[in-house]
């Protein structure tokens, strides 16, 4: 008999948190391949497509696996890291992976890396990361899925997920973050995420930096790749184009669901894209995700630009620009998880746009490694008052720390011990005409949409 769910999560964590590894136990593709070698190679009987980047991955696989499930596709979606739960990680046509399958797959991968261990195939114990990705695949090989959505975790050339054969490849924005990990510069950072490109293989893109660029349109050349641009299915955002781009209504909580609405030519059609997705910076995404599902589509799969149409309204991306409107003398909340620079100018433009006139009050807390500062250059200026937290992770800043990193903004900060402490002072704090923007880490927002029972 497996162990019990609770069992099986707690032996992950006990691996330790993602990232706490050095990068030399961590990084190790054939050491992957030995554990999925011994599992019967599970990757193997499933297509999938492989998306990396720094910004925007989730958001562009959850449209895409969206897109292929409205086309009839039985489709499987790998994303990290979680908001609430472990299993939303590990989802078929939507649905999370249940607790007693996460259990007994964890007991077969388990097991398996314990024998590979003792008799020396493996030299210590995969990471968290690699368990999970190994019990994903196993997950999708047993209900015989159609197609994987896969999301990188982190980097791509040596990610876990980077051993599957992509029938595509899409890199999404990159910028700076996990630089202990992937480099000091966008074009170190870039030679890790073209990773995922394959000799001879496809790879959706669209331009960004030009370090980036440049590493990108390199590695296509060197492998003879086709490079695929996204770029026919990004609306026109300029000023003019306000009224094309017609996302939402001034205040982004007027209608019971906040979309993005733009008319769009595909697939020699034209169809009216609606997205739950909110914000410029998803344009791009769900470019991506478009073009991806067209070349799959020149691939044999029965997309149409019908079903592209269906699986762009049927997205569910939880927060990312996540609003919960005000009710019962509650305050309007906004979830999203920027975590990094470009993510913080993508919130803030956001923002902007939906909430010129509305007092705001920020929940922030974020990753001790990460740019706080200049996150909180960015973000806290538009904030009447800013509370500072941390999560219950053991890479969390703390709000000492994070005062500090501010110590250059006029903005009123704040300390909470924790989330729910930061949730009961912001909500006194803004009332029921007031906004609280709870962001800086998914771990933050996570916390939060669970301590206001908040559905994922």
């Amino acid at each position: 008999m497996f162990a019990s769910y609770e069992t099986a999560v707690s032996r992950m964590y006990a691996l330790g948190h993602e990232l706490t590894q050095m990068p030399s136990q961590k990084f190790d593709l054939a050491h992957m391949r030995a554990l999925l070698e011994a599992l019967n190679r599970p990757e193997r009987t499933f297509p999938a497509v492989l998306i990396a980047g720094t910004n925007g991955k989730g958001s562009t696989s959850a449209t895409l696996a969206s897109i292929l499930r409205a086309s009839g596709l039985r489709t499987g979606l790998y994303t990290s890291p979680h908001l609430v739960r472990i299993n939303e990680r590990i989802r078929i046509d939507g649905d999370e992976i249940g607790d007693d399958d996460f259990a007994a797959l964890h007991d077969v991968v388990d097991r398996t890396a314990e024998r590979l261990v003792g008799e020396g195939e493996l030299p210590w114990h995969p990471s968290f990361f690699e368990m999970l990705t190994a019990i994903a695949f196993e997950y999708f090989a047993q209900n015989k899925i159609e197609i994987a959505v896969l999301e990188v975790g982190m980097g791509g050339r040596l990610d876990a997920t980077n051993v599957i054969e992509p029938r595509v490849s899409v890199i999404t924005d990159i910028a700076l973050d996990h630089q202990k990990f992937l480099g000091n510069t966008v074009s170190e950072i870039a030679r890790e995420k073209a990773g995922i490109i394959r000799s001879g293989g496809v790879v959706v893109t669209l331009p960004q930096q030009p370090q980036a660029n440049d590493v990108i349109g390199n590695t296509i050349l060197e492998l003879g790749a086709q490079g695929v641009s996204a770029v026919p299915y990004v609306p026109p955002v300029s000023p003019g184009s306000v009224d094309y781009v017609a996302r939402t209504s001034k205040n982004c909580a007027q209608d019971a669901r906040p979309v993005s609405r733009y008319p769009l030519q595909v697939m020699g059609k034209q169809i009216l894209i609606e997205t739950p997705l909110i914000g410029r910076h998803q344009l791009r995404n769900v470019a991506l995700a478009i073009a991806a599902a067209e070349v799959l589509s020149h691939q044999g799969f029965a997309i149409t630009a019908e079903t592209i149409e269906r699986g762009a309204r049927d997205t569910s991306w939880p927060g990312r620009f996540q609003v919960v409107r005000a009710q019962n003398g509650a305050p309007e909340y906004v979830f999203d998880v920027a975590h990094n620079p470009a993510g913080a100018w993508a919130l803030r433009s956001t923002l902007s746009a939906c909430y010129e006139d509305r007092p705001l009050t920020f929940v922030f807390g974020a990753m001790r490694d990460k740019a706080i500062s200049e996150m909180a250059e960015i973000l806290f200026p538009l904030a009447e008052r800013v509370i500072a937290t941390r999560s219950d992770n053991p890479r969390s800043a703390t709000p000492d720390e994070i005062r500090e990193a501010a110590a250059r903004i006029a903005t009123d900060i704040e300390d909470a011990a924790d989330v729910p402490a930061a949730l009961d002072r912001a909500r006194s704090l803004a009332g029921s005409e007031g906004v609280v923007v709870i962001t800086g880490s998914i771990y933050i927002v996570g916390e939060a949409m669970r301590a206001l029972g908040v559905r994922i």
